[in-house]
């Protein structure tokens, strides 16, 4: 832990972030004003937010089973550790879709953030832009496609001008900019859709990435106990990127005054699926708009839609299953993820998502066969708490988390040492996570 034995390597030491959190509290008795432990976190923020905000960030499906497996699946697999490893440097980076990127975490797309802060997804997107890690925004935003890009872009600028984030060797140093992604929710209005695709082109979201697991909102009872649909609640929260589209309010701005949830009913989680077909037509069109820029799709969770997704024309995939709120008593998705590498992982960029929790998790993903993973649930905590400060906190937690745990258990380089090296694994079938409440008797 001390800086003036940090020789340069290929990565920052993101480790030193504990450091600095030990010296604070020593020198100047500064104490974080919460805890990241995950559990910790996520209790701490029911005393943040109204009830509305806490359950839209935490509602699961049914009874919770499938976000349960999701953590079950990462307990099973344990880190082999090694040891007499010089791993006084790391190599955290890696290359998606042409960018170099310093870790393999991105910025999930999570809706609706003015729920956690007034100033909604300009928050992650400041902290992603600061960091250099990819952010992904969703079709159901709470501010206007070009104002979250406007604030990536200057968090970004401000970070190459200084270099004092990036610290790291390599081609392209600290002043890579990371690819930024749209996440469409795609309606059955195509004028809308080709409108949404211009409009993320133009403000420079050069990825783009369909979710096909929630065109219907899956059961979740305890949204349900509280009506928790905030579209419906009058205002404009929610519908932000609906109601700064032209096209949108070209034909339905009358509508709004009668039905709030026009958008997000019409646009967003429309009540019918689409089909591979349709799929086909979109990659068309977003090839056409951004000049052959990449087309994902998330929310895979089997080999077969896995290899009928490059069949069609997807560069990537994200296995996901949407953090356990669509299908209840569904599989973990860590549990497929290696089918799926075994299906595609050698034509495809994979992507995972759902139950990343912690740098070991990360380790796991990337050991299994991803090629990077999204963090979502981690940043909002941070966020409802306190704002930039509080998502950043997080996010620079996770990032020493991982680095560390590269470093205790001898690993060196993300790309040459940990993925796709199952011998970095091994698998356990017996036993599940404690539950909360047993931690109590540990």
């Amino acid at each position: 832990m001390d800086p003036t034995n940090k020789p340069k390597g290929p990565s920052p030491h993101y480790s030193l972030y504990q450091r600095e959190v030990f010296r604070r509290g020593g020198e100047e008795g500064m104490l974080p004003s919460f805890s990241v432990h995950p559990e910790e976190l996520q209790e701490s923020t029911k005393k943040k937010l109204n009830d509305r905000g806490y359950f839209y960030a935490n509602s699961n499906a049914g009874l919770g089973w499938t976000d349960r497996a999701n953590r079950e699946a990462f307990y099973k697999w344990r880190i082999v550790p090694r040891t007499c490893v010089d791993t006084s440097t790391r190599d955290l980076t890696t290359t998606i879709f042409g960018h170099k990127i310093p870790a393999p975490i991105m910025f999930a797309p999570i809706g609706i953030n003015k729920l956690y802060s007034s100033n909604g997804e300009l928050v992650p997107a400041t902290i992603a832009g600061e960091l250099g890690l990819p952010y992904c925004l969703s079709t159901a935003a709470s501010q206007p496609i070009e104002a979250v890009a406007a604030a990536n872009d200057k968090a970004a600028s401000v970070r190459n001008e200084s270099n004092s984030v990036h610290q790291y060797s390599g081609t392209n140093g600290g002043n890579a900019k990371s690819p930024r992604f749209f996440q469409l929710y795609m309606g059955h209005d195509d004028e809308i859709t080709l409108s949404l695709l211009n409009r993320a082109w133009d403000a420079g979201f050069d990825v783009l990435m369909l979710t096909t697991d929630t065109w219907q909102l899956g059961w979740r009872p305890t949204d349900i106990n509280i009506a928790n649909y905030v579209f419906y609640y009058g205002g404009t929260v929610g519908n932000e990127v609906g109601m700064s589209d032209p096209v949108f309010m070209k034909k339905h701005s009358k509508e709004l005054e009668q039905d709030s949830g026009k958008w997000i009913d019409s646009s967003v989680w429309h009540g019918k699926p689409h089909t591979w077909e349709k799929i086909k037509w979109l990659i068309k069109q977003w090839k056409h708009i951004s000049g052959g820029r990449p087309f994902v799709i998330k929310g895979i969770q089997n080999a077969a839609d896995a290899r009928m997704a490059h069949e069609v024309g997807c560069e990537g995939i994200v296995v996901t299953n949407h953090a356990g709120r669509q299908v209840d008593g569904a599989v973990g998705s860590l549990e497929v993820l290696p089918e799926i590498v075994e299906a595609v992982g050698d034509k495809m960029t994979i992507i995972f998502d759902s139950g990343i929790r912690t740098g070991p998790d990360v380790f796991k993903a990337i050991a299994l066969g991803a090629h990077a993973v999204m963090v979502g649930r981690l940043y909002v905590w941070g966020m409802s708490h306190e704002a930039e400060a509080g998502c950043r906190h997080v996010i620079k937690s996770l990032l020493a988390d991982l680095d560390i745990t590269m470093t205790v258990a001898g690993y060196r380089s993300i790309r040459e040492d940990v993925f796709r090296n199952k011998d970095a694994l091994r698998y356990n079938p017996y036993g599940v996570p404690p539950a909360k409440d047993d931690h109590a008797k540990l």
